[in-house]
């Protein structure tokens, strides 16, 4: 069975595939999909990035931090940048 999208969740759709060309495209994407527990439409990239946005919201950059064994999330692809960059 297929998710129906409620109008936040199209926004959020649209503002995760805006992202994803404006910086990421080509980049392949290993998972797109709808997060229940925490509301997140995503899509999971190849390089470890996922692009995430929940209710229509500006979109968030999800990174893993091996060293805490912790989710990154990062509000702007500035924000991801100097992070990447550390």
């Amino acid at each position: 069975m297929t998710k129906s999208f409620g109008y936040s969740d199209a926004m959020s759709k649209a503002k995760i595939w805006e992202a994803y060309a404006n910086y990421y495209a080509g980049e392949e994407i290993i998972d797109e999909g709808f997060n229940v527990n925490t509301g997140y439409v995503y899509i999971y990239l190849e390089n470890g990035i996922t692009i995430a946005s929940c209710f229509g919201q500006e979109v968030d950059f999800i990174v893993w931090d091996d060293d805490t064994d912790e989710e990154i999330i990062l509000e702007s692809y500035e924000e991801l940048v100097d992070h990447l960059d550390k």
